[in-house]
């Protein structure tokens, strides 16, 4: 029996099959696609699957999936999760940031682990040893600063995030590469010192579209998997799926 993962993030939706533990197939799209969630029923007969939204979708793709698999979990603040969370407003907390912890928790057991998700925002979030998530911050992701940079200003151009050989900028689009991409490197670095000298044995796991950005460039030891919301996901549909 297989499991059905659809993560419904700011700019794509995640179609993942499991075969308990393990990844058989992901698939991505910009809106959601019913035509290509059929096709996955039909090929894979998932027995159960969990739904996690932002877009405040998943009602309607709740109401779909139940007409052809046993048990659909549209992810919320009430939904049984393996770790304790002592998020102040449970309501308010990211479906995906909830997710990614529970992954961290899945890979690193009984571990301190900093989940960093650099996407459309860059978030910092924090599961201990206890298995407890303490929360996290949020701030603006890489892109959203070059947006961000051209849509509040009268002339700075809109660019497209790219590297330069020089850390002092010589002209007006290098000096956006450098301020954005060093300002956001030097804020991840930061923030994993912090965490590190407070929290013994530490992993760090980076996800999100941009994680591929700060592969290279840190120097900490860090686990770079896309694929830590699903596999939380995976985790919380079984939790409740004994």
């Amino acid at each position: 029996m297989s499991q059905l993962i659809i993560d419904i993030g700011n700019t794509r939706v995640k179609y993942a099959v499991f075969d308990l533990d393990k990844i058989i197939t992901i698939l991505s799209t910009q809106n959601f696609d019913l035509e290509i969630l059929t096709q996955i029923i039909e090929q894979y007969s998932p027995s159960s699957a969990i739904i996690s939204d932002v877009r405040n979708n998943g009602d309607q793709m709740k109401e779909t999936l139940n007409k052809s698999i046993r048990k659909v979990i549209l992810l919320s603040e009430k939904t049984d999760v393996p770790i304790h969370n002592s998020y102040k407003t449970p309501e308010t907390l990211g479906k995906d940031r909830l997710a990614a912890v529970v992954g961290a928790w899945d890979l690193f057991p009984n571990k301190n682990s900093l989940v960093i998700d650099a996407g459309t925002a860059i978030t910092y979030d924090f599961i201990d040893s206890n298995g407890t998530y303490l929360g996290g911050n949020i701030s603006p992701g890489l892109q959203t600063r070059y947006r961000a940079l051209h849509d509040y200003t009268g002339k700075l151009p809109y660019l497209i995030a790219e590297s330069t050989e020089d850390e002092i900028g010589k002209d007006t689009n290098t000096a956006i590469h450098n301020g954005v991409g060093l300002g956001l490197l030097f804020e991840v670095e930061r923030y994993i010192s912090f965490f590190s000298k407070k929290y013994c044995d530490l992993h760090i796991i980076i996800t999100g579209g941009d994680a591929q950005y700060f592969e290279t460039k840190l120097k900490n030891s860090i686990f770079v998997n896309f694929n830590i919301t699903l596999i939380g996901l995976n985790r919380i549909l079984r939790y409740n799926d004994k």
